[in-house]
């Protein structure tokens, strides 16, 4: 009896452990939120040397750990911009290099697990609208050229590396359009 009462009080120990590990786990997920959260209370301007580093550092692991959809929300809702901005521009090409890989690998997944014909309907829409602009000025560049470029490399890098067949034909005509906006429509 005392030997079936220890296998009983062990089986309940790692039962207990293995659901504090999985609530652990799924709140040290970040999240939307938790990443506007961050930011709002860590003012990186106020920060210099290590402190900094670690803040930035902080911040790439929490973007790079987010679902896609939650990423597409601080996207929407522009929350990495201030970030972004405050950081010189030696961390801004240190923090693209650390997150665009991730990012631009999470989208290329969504779009290869998309229905094709959900696929070609936001083909369709983004072509409208960026033919609706071909020939503008572009709008004024929150990064400098080399973190544009940056930018644009690694998107066609993960476009080329990730993308599947499939998903290079559909969006084909998207990338012309972009290359004829980007040209100013010559």
């Amino acid at each position: 009896m005392n030997f079936w009462l220890k296998i009983g009080l062990a089986l309940v120990l790692v039962w207990a452990v293995a659901a504090g590990a999985i609530h652990w786990a799924r709140a040290s997920q970040p999240t939307a939120q938790s990443v506007t959260a961050f930011l709002g209370k860590n003012d990186i301007s106020a920060k210099t040397g290590a402190a900094r580093a670690v803040e930035i550092a902080r911040v790439e692991d929490m973007l790079n750990r987010l679902a896609y959809s939650d990423r597409q929300q601080l996207q929407r809702e522009r929350t990495i911009d201030n970030f972004f901005r405050s950081l010189t521009p030696d961390e801004q090409a240190a923090f693209l290099d650390a997150t665009l890989p991730a990012g631009f690998k999470q989208m290329m997944e969504s779009f290869n697990k998309m229905d094709p014909v959900r696929r070609k309907q936001f083909v369709d829409r983004a072509l409208a609208e960026m033919k609706k602009h071909e020939g503008d000025q572009p709008p004024p560049r929150a990064l400098d050229d080399k973190n544009a470029q940056r930018m644009i490399d690694q998107g066609l890098r993960s476009f080329y590396n990730d993308a599947s067949n499939d998903v290079k034909l559909d969006l084909a005509p998207l990338i012309e359009q972009m290359q004829r906006n980007a040209q100013g429509g010559h």
